[in-house]
C-alpha cells in the first residue's frame, strides 16, 4: 500500500510558496503522493506545476477539483500541461462535490453520475488521442488539444454512491475516498468497484483512501479533537450515507488516532482490506499544535514505504 499526505480537507493557511516547501519535504521524507482538495485556497494545478519543479520522484494529485465548475476541455488542456511540466507524475482527480456548495455559485447540480461518466470519458479522449466528437446526454461538444509530446494521465473520482463507483470502475483508474472507514470499504467501496471494472474487462482500480491522523497519548482527547475539527462532514449528504454504511455517527470515528504503535496497527489494516494509496490528512492535538503534527509525520515517514 503507497502511503501519501492529503491537504484540503481543513484550511491549510499556506501561501503557495509554502505549500510548495511541505510537497518538497514529503518527497524527502519517502512519501509516494501529495494530494490537494480544489477548496477556496491556491489553484491546485498551478501549485502542483510549481512544485513540480522542485521535486523529481513523488507523485503530485488533486483529490478532488470539482467538475461542475470547470468545462472538460480546460481541464483536460490545464491537466496535459501540468503533466508534461511534471514530467508525466500528476494523476487527476475529479468529482462532483456537494449539492449546497455547487449551487452557491448559481450553478445547477444536476445527474452528477451521468455528468462524471460523460466528463472522464471526455477527458480520456483527449488525454489519449488529442481529441474527441462527443454526443452524450449531458455533453455535446468537439474539442482538440495540440500540446506536443502530450501523455495520458490517471483519471480518478470521488465514488462513494453505488452509482459512482459504477461509473469508476468502468470508465475511471479508481476512487478517492473521504470519511469511508474500514467497514464500508470491505463490505460496499471495494467490491462495488472492483465488480464494475471486471465487467467491463478492465484491470482492478486503485483505491485511494483519505483518513484523519493524530499520534497522541490522549485517546480521548484526540477523539474530541476530531470530533470538533470534522464535524461538518457528517452534515453533508454524500459523507453521512458513506458513515451510515460503516455504521459511525460521528466523522471522528473514522479518524486514526492513539500511540504511534496503535496508530500503525489501525493504518495496517486498510493495507489488508485492498487500499491500495493511503492518504493521511494530519491534524494536531493536544496543548502544542507543532509538537501534535510532528510526531504524526515522523511516525507516517517511518511507515512508508512498509506498509
Amino acid at each position: 500500500m503507497k502511503l501519501g499526505l492529503f491537504v484540503g480537507a481543513l484550511p491549510t493557511n499556506l501561501t503557495v510558496h509554502e505549500q510548495i516547501r511541505d510537497i518538497v519535504a514529503a518527497e524527502r521524507g519517502g512519501f509516494d503522493s501529495y494530494w490537494f482538495a480544489q477548496t477556496g485556497e491556491t489553484d491546485v494545478l498551478t501549485t502542483i506545476a510549481l512544485a513540480g519543479q522542485e521535486t523529481e520522484r513523488i507523485e503530485l494529485a488533486t483529490g478532488v477539483i470539482p467538475t461542475y465548475t470547470r468545462h472538460p476541455n480546460v481541464l483536460a488542456q490545464q491537466a496535459a500541461t501540468v503533466n508534461q511540466a511534471i514530467n508525466q507524475r500528476l494523476i487527476l482527480g475529479i468529482g462532483p462535490s456537494h449539492k449546497p456548495g455547487i449551487e452557491r455559485l448559481g450553478l445547477k447540480y444536476d445527474r452528477p453520475a451521468q455528468h462524471i461518466r460523460e466528463y472522464v470519458e471526455i477527458l480520456r479522449a483527449l488525454s489519449t488521442e488529442g481529441e474527441v466528437d462527443y454526443h452524450g446526454k449531458y455533453f455535446k461538444m468537439t474539442a482538440r488539444i495540440g500540446l506536443v509530446e502530450s501523455r495520458p494521465y490517471p483519471i480518478m473520482i470521488s465514488a462513494l454512491a453505488p452509482l459512482m463507483l459504477k461509473v469508476a470502475g468502468e470508465v475511471s483508474d479508481g476512487t478517492i475516498t473521504w470519511m469511508a472507514g474500514p467497514t464500508a470499504l470491505r463490505q460496499h467501496v471495494i467490491p462495488r468497484l472492483n465488480e464494475a471494472a471486471s465487467n467491463v474487462d478492465r484491470p482492478k482500480p486503485r483505491v485511494v483512501v483519505g483518513v484523519p491522523i493524530a499520534v497522541s497519548d490522549d485517546h480521548e482527547e484526540a477523539l474530541s479533537t476530531a470530533s470538533e475539527t470534522f464535524k461538518n462532514y457528517g452534515k453533508l449528504e454524500n459523507y453521512r450515507r458513506i458513515l451510515d454504511r460503516g455504521e459511525h455517527i460521528d466523522p471522528s470515528e473514522i479518524a486514526a488516532v492513539g500511540t504511534e504503535n496503535e496508530v500503525a496497527e489501525q493504518l495496517a489494516n486498510y493495507a489488508d482490506i485492498g487500499t491500495t494509496d493511503l492518504i493521511a490528512m494530519v491534524f494536531p492535538t493536544g496543548k502544542n499544535i507543532d509538537t501534535s503534527l510532528r510526531r504524526t509525520t515522523e511516525l507516517l515517514q517511518g511507515l512508508a514505504g512498509k506498509l
